[in-house]
């Protein structure tokens, strides 16, 4: 590489993102970049110029392997939409005004869909003004619902997490009896799509029966079938959990979390922000059925939870991280790095490049068939798909028996 590189990260952070991070440091500086520059909260901050010089942060292979262990975003995230190509080309100039004094040679955007339309944006800009700045998407995000990819960093280690919490609250659920028993409605992370609520039945093993039901949001929820199910499991048994994406609807679209509060924050791309699913759920099987109820909201753990994390993931995240840099040097543009998985035993994947056009605003839900007839558990298919990407550990750097992390000197 003859210029500099510059790499932001977007969208919501995962346990994996900062392997990426230090994937697209490590691979450009070995390529011969001059400078790698970090954006600070992303393509937000960056046109406020806003950003930093990474060799200054990660000074040793010390500092490198910390910043893998790191979960949420060193470089601090947004949630910023730029605006079409042409409806206003003031920002574009500016941004690229931007880029052309650091000498910028490759843009590198780690994030999920929201971040692959800035790439598609941005390359598509940089295409009509002959820029030969290459843009390309890293992929990221906990959902896993990025299309041509099998699977996305982030996924595997809050997949691997949310199948330990979920075995850990049913072996909780057991500590105590009640007269008609008890319900334990889990609450998880998933708008569209159900690839992390699916892997609450990693919990089923030998040693645990997992959850007693499972509900995606891509079919539409019941609340009388639910119900009736919760009423026949507490016949045969003292206790019953389920696992439900907080993005599960009704038939008429919506949401169920809506039905005990309304929901007034939206983002800067629309979206809602869901939260409550469990709370109502259990309210409304505690009214009905007169049994003790919990509610459990995962919230933020499930992408924050690095001491829990996968090694494949971490692996993974590393690599695509430098195939982002390979590829922009390579000359690609407008691309996102994809994983392809050649093999389940051994598990083997390998990594290429997808036209992010492809990509961008698109949204890859669990297929019909991985789930049961009744809508309400996943089948093997599923399991089998997601078994791989939670295999082996990564052991954090404990100081005083607390993990240490990377940090930024201005954060404390």
């Amino acid at each position: 590489m003859k210029g500099n590189v510059i790499v932001g990260q977007s969208g919501g952070p995962t346990a994996a993102i900062n392997s990426s991070l230090a994937g697209v440091y490590r691979t450009a500086m070995d390529r011969g970049a001059k400078k790698v520059y970090g954006m600070l909260n992303g393509i937000q901050g960056l046109m406020e110029e806003k950003y930093i010089d990474l060799s200054e942060h990660i000074k040793s292979e010390l500092d490198a392997e910390l910043l893998k262990r790191t979960p949420s975003a060193y470089l601090g995230s947004c949630r910023y939409k730029l605006p079409g190509i042409h409806e206003n080309t003031d920002v574009y100039d500016q941004i690229f005004e931007i880029l052309q004094k650091l000498d910028i040679e490759a843009f590198i955007y780690i994030g999920g869909n929201d971040s692959m339309d800035t790439i598609k944006k941005l390359s598509d800009y940089a295409i009509i003004t002959g820029s030969e700045i290459r843009f390309i998407g890293c992929p990221k995000t906990i959902d896993n619902d990025l299309a041509l990819t099998d699977h996305t960093p982030g996924y595997g280690s809050a997949a691997k997490y949310i199948g330990t919490c979920v075995k850990e609250v049913i072996r909780d659920s057991f500590c105590l009896r009640y007269d008609k028993g008890v319900v334990t409605i889990v609450e998880i992370m998933g708008r569209n799509a159900g690839w992390l609520t699916g892997a609450s039945a990693l919990a089923k093993g030998e040693d645990c029966s997992g959850p007693d039901m499972i509900y995606l949001p891509e079919l539409p929820f019941d609340f009388e079938k639910f119900k009736n199910k919760v009423a026949k499991l507490l016949e045969k048994k003292s206790s019953v959990v389920v696992a439900v994406s907080e993005g599960i609807q009704t038939a008429d679209g919506k949401y169920v979390c809506e039905y005990g509060t309304s929901i007034d924050f939206v983002d800067a791309f629309g979206h809602k922000q869901l939260s409550g699913t469990a709370s109502y759920l259990s309210s409304y099987i505690a009214g009905e059925l007169g049994c003790k109820t919990r509610a459990i909201e995962l919230s933020t753990l499930q992408r924050a939870a690095s001491h829990l994390a996968s090694r494949v993931d971490i692996l993974e995240a590393y690599q695509v991280g430098g195939a982002a840099v390979k590829a922009a040097d390579e000359g690609d543009s407008g691309k996102m790095v994809v994983i392809v998985r050649q093999s389940d035993d051994p598990y083997q994947s390998a990594t290429e490049v997808k036209d992010v056009h492809k990509i961008a605003n698109d949204e890859k839900l669990v297929p019909r068939e991985w789930m049961n007839k009744d809508g309400d558990y996943v089948t093997q298919e599923f399991i089998s798909y997601v078994r791989p990407l939670i295999q082996g550990d990564v052991s954090p750097v404990m100081v005083d028996g607390i993990p240490r992390h990377l940090y930024k000197p201005e954060e404390l």
